[in-house]
């Protein structure tokens, strides 16, 4: 196992750049091209629309139902 200061000296650097136009030189996350100060540990927003799954009652399926059933009691 290497010693942590090792590991940090040969770790890919951060991409962004600062205010005074220079580049980062903080260690990147692993997995991602920006340090902790600029973003890299941020995962977003969460994939998916989830707000719409609450109840049901505004998918395709049901909106179609609901259309069939007024066209039946009309």
């Amino acid at each position: 196992m290497q010693r942590e200061p090792e590991v940090l000296a040969n770790a890919p650097r951060c991409l962004a750049r600062t205010r005074s136009g220079t580049p980062c030189q903080s260690p990147a996350v692993r997995g991602k091209r920006r340090c902790r100060m600029h973003g890299g540990t941020n995962p977003g927003a969460p994939r998916g629309n989830r707000n719409a799954l609450k109840h049901g009652l505004r998918t395709a399926e049901v909106v179609q139902l609901r259309a069939l059933l007024t066209d039946l009691n009309r």
